[in-house]
């Protein structure tokens, strides 16, 4: 674990950018960006446009360290470039951002209202790429969609056990189990989640500060005892759907909260635009992000 690092994303100010949208979901994010599906005929052409669109954004001169203190990689993007240097080194070595990459392999299907995450069956294998990498940490999705006790306590049990194998390697984890924003029952799903998230962090040894990825949530505040928390690094919310201005003004009313933004990030970017217009936006992007994240 890099001792700058650490300082810098426990006492530096900004938010961290989410850029590791997968197979999945890199289709959307293209088409979002101005790219269509009948743009690519394969999966390798998919992810060279998307590595493109995630390069343009953080070569950009307005994502700097100054405001933004990580960035989420997908596994493809670690194992590429940015203006010839490897992904990782480039952020934290040019743009002073620390690197995290992500380890789930998606979702399984709905169960007991939730969506736990597949079996990781090469984590170790990983893990090791991403330490030769010099990543700092990882980060993993799961998804709560009803305030099931039995699902959501599933969800924190599941995050917990592979965050301290990622914490055993030397990476910081982040554990997300992320509330959907449209389930009915959100207000019951975060008060559970908090109950349960509680009890492993009084049980559950790591070998790392650990840090959280969670949804904005309904009461201002709630989750604070999670940020003042001695052996969490870090908070930050997922925008989760909401639109970039909707998920600032929540996260603006949570002091210490930090963005953990993707779609939200990127929202209104499109491969049409001048340098100058892509620069311009993004940067208001940053700093609307920014703002958010230091009230």
């Amino acid at each position: 674990m890099n001792g700058q690092q650490t300082e810098h994303m426990c006492n530096g100010k900004g938010f961290i950018a989410a850029l590791d949208q997968s197979g999945g979901s890199t289709p959307k994010a293209l088409r979002l960006y101005g790219i269509n599906d009948d743009a690519y005929t394969s999966e390798a052409e998919m992810f060279d446009l998307v590595h493109q669109m995630r390069e343009r954004i953080v070569t950009s001169p307005s994502f700097t360290g100054k405001r933004i203190l990580g960035a989420i990689l997908f596994e493809k993007t670690m194992d590429r470039t940015f203006e010839g240097q490897p992904a990782a080194d480039f952020l934290w070595e040019t743009k002073h951002v620390v690197p995290f990459l992500k380890v789930d392999k998606g979702l399984l299907e709905a169960a007991d209202g939730v969506q736990l995450m597949k079996p990781i069956p090469d984590l170790d294998e990983l893990l090791g790429r991403a330490t030769a990498a010099r990543v700092f940490g990882t980060k993993m999705r799961s998804v709560i969609k009803s305030a099931d006790p039995v699902g959501i306590a599933a969800i924190v049990a599941q995050q917990f056990e592979v965050g301290q194998r990622i914490s055993a390697a030397g990476l910081v984890p982040i554990l997300e189990p992320e509330i959907d924003i449209k389930a009915p029952d959100k207000a019951e799903c975060e008060r559970i989640l908090a109950d349960e998230i509680g009890s492993h962090l009084a049980a559950d040894p790591f070998d790392t500060p650990i840090m959280f990825k969670l949804t904005i949530p309904d009461i201002d505040g709630f989750y604070t005892p999670f940020i003042e928390h001695p052996l969490v690094l870090r908070v930050v919310a997922l925008s989760g759907g909401y639109t970039r201005a909707e998920a600032n003004e929540r996260l603006a009313r949570n002091p210490g909260l930090i963005a953990s933004f993707s779609r939200a990030l990127t929202e209104g970017l499109h491969a049409d635009q001048t340098p100058e217009e892509f620069d311009a936006l993004l940067d208001s992007s940053i700093q609307s992000i920014y703002e958010a994240s230091t009230t």
